[in-house]
């Protein structure tokens, strides 16, 4: 049972590592492209077995932007991971997964109702 939680634990510190690094690594490597610029790594989830990281991206124009432009940003894919390779100590590195993260929208969406409410004065 302990094991389980310490397990828990080291998971956290290395999604917390790919986060921060995925997220600077990214970028650096997206500066010079403009396409880009609205998009941004919000978290990561690492796999059970640690072989694969989604890395979930938003992006200021929803997510039609980002399937607009998914192409884009696969472009990416080989240097992020070669770079990810060189910046973290580990014996592997994971694949990496673009996708959408739908919960920055939820939030949005949860804000605007919310905010909808207090100028109306039910709130």
């Amino acid at each position: 049972m302990n094991n389980k939680r310490v397990s828990d634990i080291k998971r956290a510190q290395k999604e917390s590592l790919l986060l921060k690094t995925i997220s600077k690594l990214f970028l650096e490597a997206t500066m010079d492209n403009k396409n880009l610029s609205s998009f941004y790594v919000n978290r990561v989830s690492l796999s059970p077995d640690k072989s694969k990281v989604d890395v979930y991206f938003c992006a200021t124009g929803g997510s039609d932007e980002f399937a607009e432009k998914i192409h884009q940003l696969k472009l990416y894919k080989p240097s992020l991971r070669a770079a990810l390779a060189k910046e973290i100590s580990s014996r592997y590195t994971p694949d990496i997964v673009f996708k959408f993260d739908t919960c920055q929208e939820k939030t949005n969406r949860i804000e605007q109702l919310l905010e909808d409410l207090k100028d109306k004065g039910d709130l």
